[in-house]
């Protein structure tokens, strides 16, 4: 009996994120009775990191070397030498996660099965780079992942299939990251058996509800105090851990790594960015309600409790923490 014909898939990925979605394709094995195969790995070039700044390779690189898989690292995949590699691995699938880079449409018509794309929302909500922190500003109670068929607009390609994850009230960038990634990677293992043997359909997407993201930047951090206390504290998690949020406080930054809104607070009326203390523990007032700070970080020394940090700096109370120039919003 004639051997069933191998899929061969090249992922594409660079943090983290990427992680479990590689794994998955690796112990998937089989689809339909036909065996796959990730031949080719595409991932950023190594970057230097950390206080020493070595470089440092990203985290599907060292997956994709553990796993026994080729590893490419072009500058620019449009480059002729990486399209090259590409069109030589003769991908029937290219999967992409969190890649960070264009695909050209040479590319997205490489392969037989197209390129899709697993992103971190229930599209066509929040498109583009930073989803993740965008569901955690604006407060929603659950967001989730999208498996889409890529096309040449910014994720705007049809959808093959979603599940949704729901957002805990104390979720960071960091921890709704990982849910969001395992949700990813299970969901692009229970969606590429049907998408292969041509029953599972991709749905367009209304454009008319589509939302947009940008890419997060340091200053995107910086805590405008006029703002109410509620949307501060989404701010303090959504850009943990980075660029985090954070203030100036005797000329330096202070970091807030963790804050709560204090219920049942009176009205306030003072000043936004004035330091009170309530009950030990240092209190911001803002545009509306009062921010409880938990964690801090001044500047040149470690992570804290708040309170500590009170403790060492007893004459707070009253001043006025610093607010630069306000970044734009988002």
């Amino acid at each position: 009996m004639r051997e069933a014909t191998e899929i061969r898939i090249v992922f594409m990925g660079t943090p983290e994120f990427s992680v479990p979605s590689l794994r998955a394709l690796v112990g998937m094995q089989h689809i339909d009775a036909r065996p796959i195969r990730v031949v080719g790995v595409f991932t950023q070039p190594d970057r230097p990191a950390g206080r020493g700044q070595k470089l440092t390779a990203p985290p599907v690189k060292t997956a994709a070397l553990e796993a026994g898989i080729r590893v490419f690292q072009p500058e620019r995949l449009r480059q002729p030498d990486a399209l090259a590699q590409l069109i030589d691995l003769k991908p029937d699938l290219i999967v992409v996660v969190a890649y960070a880079q264009i695909l050209p449409k040479t590319v997205l018509e490489l392969p037989r099965y197209g390129c899709l794309n697993v992103h971190a929302s229930l599209l066509p909500q929040y498109r583009g780079a930073s989803p993740i922190q965008a569901a955690i500003l604006d407060g929603l109670a659950d967001t989730g992942v999208s498996v889409m068929k890529m096309d040449e607009g910014l994720d705007t390609g049809p959808v093959l299939s979603q599940v949704p994850v729901p957002i805990d009230p104390r979720d960071t960038c960091a921890t709704l990251t990982t849910k969001l990634s395992a949700a990813g990677a299970g969901l692009l293992a229970s969606t590429l058996p049907g998408w292969i043997a041509g029953t599972t359909l991709a749905k367009p997407q209304d454009d008319s509800q589509a939302t947009i993201t940008r890419l997060i930047k340091k200053e995107h951090g910086i805590i405008d105090w006029t703002l109410t206390a509620v949307r501060i504290e989404h701010q303090v998690r959504a850009m943990y851990p980075w660029p985090t949020a954070f203030t100036h406080y005797e000329g330096g930054p202070l970091k807030v790594l963790k804050a709560s809104v204090m219920s049942g607070a009176p009205e306030y009326s003072g000043d936004p960015g004035s330091l009170l203390v309530v009950e030990q523990a240092p209190v911001v007032g803002t545009g509306s309600g009062l921010l409880i700070l938990e964690v801090v970080q001044p500047a040149g020394r470690r992570p804290m409790p708040a309170s500590d940090w009170l403790r060492g700096a007893p004459h707070v109370e009253g001043t006025v923490l610093g607010t630069p120039e306000i970044a734009s919003k988002y």
